[in-house]
């Protein structure tokens, strides 16, 4: 009986720990599973390295040649592309164009934020306006093109308009510097709102809903809740927007090329590059001037990176 009670008093020893490790996996398994995502990206990488990278590298080799272009030999003549480049003004003086486009970018940025933050809320129609807002995104850049070159032709569908309106116009809207580079950023507006508008709606929309709520019932307007929960909460998509709109004023091509040509003061930077290498069979000076380009489009992205970091937004 004594024994009974005594064992029954004993506390109970503590029962061993069980192993629980998993055995290791086979090597073979193991390298076919580190194996696995660089399969995946093969493909993908082997795209970039051809049509991105390697291009890049060629082109660079290029801008340190005499080479036409044409012919299949071509001299090292080490940095006397880029010697000329910088020692000719008027090579450079077609950056003053991009100023245009620059100030184009801005309004498209302002325009696209305004729609972004309105349709965000409950408006009626605005499935129809989102769509309505984006879909000159979706035209190729040379139709856009050919459309606006007869719509700024002289008794073309703006002076119709206007006529109509009244206002009898007898502008060459493409005749002068002035006015030619003016409309050629006014269609990079009309072109580029939409994507900058469905970047925007996209970060407005991912803020969550109980923010706006608690405004509301704190008395905030509309505008307080613009100022203290849209503007910080979209804070690194309009840093990226920033980028995309300066870099993209830089390069602009396509539009100038197809209504104007460079033609009457609106030659931007690309179009002069494309002229000395298919017009004047300068491919080496032409590299040097496409390599120039991208160092001053990195250059300006660091600093804009620089100047305003994209830190975590946290609004709550």
């Amino acid at each position: 009986m004594t024994d009974t009670t005594e064992k029954a008093a004993r506390p109970k020893e503590a029962a061993p720990a069980a192993t629980t490790a998993r055995p290791r996996a086979p090597r073979g398994l193991r390298l076919r599973r580190s194996l696995t995502p660089w399969l995946f990206l093969a493909a993908p990488l082997v795209l970039l390295i051809t049509f991105t990278y390697a291009p890049v590298a060629n082109m660079v080799a290029y801008s340190f040649t005499d080479w036409d272009g044409v012919s299949p030999e071509l001299s090292y003549t080490g940095a006397e592309n880029y010697v000329e480049l910088f020692t000719r003004p008027e090579l450079f003086e077609v950056f003053f164009v991009s100023g245009y486009y620059l100030a184009a970018s801005v309004v498209q940025i302002a325009l696209a934020l305004y729609f972004a933050t309105v349709l965000s809320f409950n408006v009626r129609f605005r499935n129809f306006f989102k769509g309505v807002l984006f879909f000159p995104y979706l035209i190729n850049g040379v139709a856009i093109g050919f459309v606006f070159l007869y719509f700024f032709q002289d008794g073309g569908t703006l002076d119709s308009v206007l006529s109509l309106l009244g206002v009898h116009s007898d502008r060459a809207w493409l005749g002068t510097p002035e006015s030619a580079n003016v409309s050629l950023a006014g269609v990079s507006v009309w072109r580029y709102t939409g994507l900058n508008f469905v970047l925007f709606l996209g970060a407005i929309q991912s803020i969550p809903g109980e923010l706006y709520e608690a405004a509301e019932l704190d008395g905030a307007t509309r505008w307080h809740q613009f100022r203290y929960i849209i503007a910080p909460g979209i804070r690194p998509v309009l840093s990226l927007t920033v980028i995309l709109s300066v870099s993209g004023s830089l390069s602009a091509f396509e539009v100038p090329f197809i209504m104007t040509g460079g033609a009457t003061g609106t030659e931007t930077f690309v179009i002069q590059t494309v002229k000395l290498a298919f017009r004047f069979n300068k491919t080496g000076l032409a590299s040097a001037a496409a390599i120039v380009l991208l160092l001053i489009i990195l250059a300006v992205t660091w600093v804009q990176r620089r100047l305003v970091p994209d830190d975590k937004v946290d609004l709550v």
